[in-house]
C-alpha cells in the first residue's frame, strides 16, 4: 500500500486531463472575457458607451454569437460571474451558446490584488475564503475550468523572495482547491510589463517565479496533467530603449518554459500582457517557430488573449447594433489569426480597427 494517499480519485482525474487536453487543442485558444465590471468600464469608456448590465451583455453576446468559424479557433471562453448567468436576447444561457458550439466555458474565480504587506507596493490575490463553495457551484452550472491570476513586478529589488513565494503558494491552494471540484485550474503568474528593463531581466525572473509556482504546486499535491500555465510572454519592458526583436523572444520565452516547466503540463496559454493585437500574434507565432526549429516542446504553446483578440471589435462595434456584423468580423479575423500563430504558421498581415495601437495598461488590474 502506497504511503501517500490519493487526494483526486481517477475518475476526477480523467475528466480534468481530458478537460485540459480539450482546451489545447492544435489551432485554438482562449477568450478571455473575464473582464469584471470596472475593467469593462474602462473599454467602454473609450467608445463613449454607458457601463450598464445591457451593454456588458450585448458586447459578450456579439463575440459568443459571431459565427460557425469562431469554434475553429477558440476552444475555451474565460467568463465573469456576470457573464455566466447572462443570456442572448432570446433567452439562451451563454453557457449553452458556447457548449452548443463545442466551446468550453471558465470562469475567473478570484476576487482582485491586494497588497502585500511589508513590501513596496508588490501584490497578492484575494479570493481563497469560501472558494470550494463557489466552485462546487461554477461546476454545477456549466463551468469546466478556472482562472486566477497573480501579479509581480519588476524593479531593481522586486519581485522580492516574499512576494514571489506567496503568490506560488496562493496559486498552488487555488489549484487544489479547483480539482477537488473538477475544475481545470488556469495558474496564471504574470509579471507586468511595466518597466525599462532587457529582455534578459526578463527572462531571469520569468525562471525564478515559474519555479517557485511549480515547487508549490507539488507541495500542495497538484495534479499537473489537469492544469494549464498561463504566462507573460518574456519580453523587453515597456519603456525599455532596447526593443526585442520576435525571433529573440521566441527564444527566451521557449528557454525559460523549457527550464521551469514539467513536461507532464498539457499547455502554455500566453497572456496578451498589453501588446498590440498584431504584436501578440506575432511573438506567438516567433514562440512556436522557435520551439519547433529546436527540437519541439512537450506542451502546447497557445493563446488566453482578451485585449489582443477584442480591441478591434470593440472599435469596431462603438456600441452600435448596426456595427455588430463588422464587430464580429474583426474579432473572427484575431482569433483565426492567433489560432495560426499557435501553430507557427501566421502569415502576418492582419491590421484590425484598433490597428497597430498599444494596449498596454500600466500595473494594469481587473
Amino acid at each position: 500500500m502506497s504511503r501517500f494517499p490519493e487526494y483526486l480519485s481517477q475518475e476526477k482525474k480523467d475528466e480534468l486531463r481530458k478537460t485540459a487536453q480539450a482546451i489545447i487543442a492544435s489551432g485554438k485558444g482562449i477568450l478571455a472575457a473575464d473582464e469584471s465590471t470596472g475593467t469593462i468600464g474602462n473599454r467602454f469608456q473609450k467608445i463613449n458607451l454607458e457601463n450598464v448590465e445591457e451593454n456588458r451583455r450585448l458586447y459578450r453576446q456579439l463575440l459568443f454569437k459571431s459565427g460557425t468559424e469562431m469554434s475553429q479557433h477558440i476552444s475555451g471562453v474565460i467568463l465573469f460571474h456576470e457573464t455566466l448567468y447572462q443570456k442572448t436576447d432570446d433567452g439562451t444561457p451563454f453557457v449553452k451558446v458556447l457548449q452548443d458550439q463545442g466551446i468550453i466555458p471558465g470562469i475567473k474565480v478570484d476576487k482582485g490584488t491586494v497588497k502585500l504587506g511589508g513590501t513596496d507596493e508588490e501584490f497578492t490575490t484575494q479570493g481563497l475564503d469560501g472558494l470550494g463553495e463557489r466552485c462546487a457551484q461554477y461546476y454545477k452550472d456549466g463551468a469546466r475550468f478556472a482562472k486566477w491570476r497573480c501579479v509581480l513586478k519588476i524593479t531593481s529589488y522586486c519581485p522580492t523572495y516574499l512576494a514571489m513565494l506567496e503568490n506560488a503558494n496562493v496559486l498552488a491552494r487555488y489549484a487544489s482547491i479547483c480539482q477537488q471540484n473538477g475544475l481545470v485550474p488556469i495558474v496564471e503568474p504574470e509579471i507586468l510589463p511595466d518597466g525599462d528593463h532587457d529582455i534578459a531581466t526578463c527572462q531571469k525572473v520569468t525562471e525564478q517565479v515559474l519555479a517557485f509556482v511549480y515547487k508549490a504546486l507539488a507541495d500542495h499535491h497538484v495534479y499537473l496533467e489537469g492544469t494549464l500555465l498561463k504566462p507573460n510572454m518574456v519580453t523587453h519592458g515597456q519603456s525599455a530603449t532596447t526593443k526585442a526583436t520576435p525571433e529573440q523572444i521566441g527564444e527566451a520565452t521557449v528557454t525559460a518554459l523549457r527550464r521551469t516547466v514539467p513536461s507532464a503540463v498539457p499547455g502554455v496559454v500566453f497572456l496578451s500582457g498589453g501588446q498590440s493585437e498584431e504584436e501578440a500574434t506575432v511573438n506567438l507565432n516567433a514562440i512556436n517557430r522557435y520551439a519547433a526549429a529546436t527540437g519541439g516542446r512537450p506542451w502546447a504553446l497557445s493563446f488566453s488573449f482578451g485585449r489582443a483578440l477584442q480591441a478591434s471589435a470593440i472599435q469596431a462595434w462603438q456600441g452600435k447594433a448596426d456595427n455588430v456584423g463588422k464587430a464580429q468580423e474583426e474579432f473572427l479575423s484575431r482569433a483565426r489569426a492567433s489560432g495560426q500563430a499557435s501553430t507557427g504558421s501566421y502569415g502576418g498581415g492582419v491590421h484590425g480597427a484598433a490597428g497597430e495601437q498599444s494596449l498596454f495598461v500600466k500595473s494594469h488590474a481587473y
